[in-house]
């Protein structure tokens, strides 16, 4: 599919987090070149723990010997797994503002607009990575965010959780915070239907690219 002259796949099955990998790799290297489309892909991995660039090894525990990948994304340690609705953006940065915080917020503005749509009132915290939900003993993580951006072309996304095996977060500290929990969709009573997550993402797309777009762009 294409919306906005920007390739939106979704994959169906567990893709292995390598091939992930080496597709986002060379599809950046093709933006960036002028050669490629830019990129959302939609999928899922089995299950897996991703380090980022700053990663502690204090905080891998991983008693479930999921395999660990250095991602080469900013932030800590991160599980992707079934039932986890994983993004990741192959985007053209030059042509979008070349304001990196603003990618991060926008993203994060996504997240918060498509788990409305879903009966979440999901928010940013100050000081804290990632989309939280919930008060008091009942706040916890929804929603997770790591990106790299090389030669302004970004790659890697964000994560929501649907209905993964919240057990599978306890191998880790998930991105270095340890003060609280995760959740998910299926944990608030929510329907966690990955059909209904997608098309609350491709809904608010627009909204997203809107709010990359530098202002001087705007009609």
């Amino acid at each position: 599919m294409d919306r906005d002259g920007i390739e939106w796949r979704v994959s169906d099955g567990l893709v292995p987090y390598e091939q992930a990998l080496a597709e986002m790799e060379a599809r950046a290297a093709g933006v960036r070149d002028g050669h490629a489309r830019e990129l959302v892909w939609l999928l899922e991995h089995p299950p897996l723990f991703t380090a980022g660039t700053s990663a502690d090894p204090a905080e891998l525990f991983n008693p479930m010997g999921f395999p660990v990948f250095p991602a080469g994304r900013g932030g800590r340690y991160t599980y992707h797994g079934p039932g986890q609705r994983v993004v990741y953006l192959v985007l053209d940065l030059e042509k979008r503002g070349k304001d990196i915080r603003n990618f991060v917020h926008a993203l994060e503005g996504w997240m918060i607009a498509a788990l409305g749509e879903l009966g979440v009132e999901a928010r940013r915290e100050p000081g804290r990575i990632g989309i939280w939900t919930g008060e008091g003993a009942g706040e916890a993580k929804i929603g997770a965010i790591g990106v790299r951006v090389r030669r302004w072309v970004t790659m890697h996304g964000l994560s929501i959780n649907v209905a993964p095996d919240l057990s599978h977060f306890t191998g880790i500290v998930p991105c270095g915070i340890a003060e609280y929990g995760v959740t998910s969709l299926a944990a608030l009573g929510r329907e966690p239907s990955m059909n209904r997550i997608d098309f609350a993402l491709e809904r608010n797309f627009p909204k997203f690219l809107k709010f990359l777009t530098p202002a001087s762009q705007v009609a």
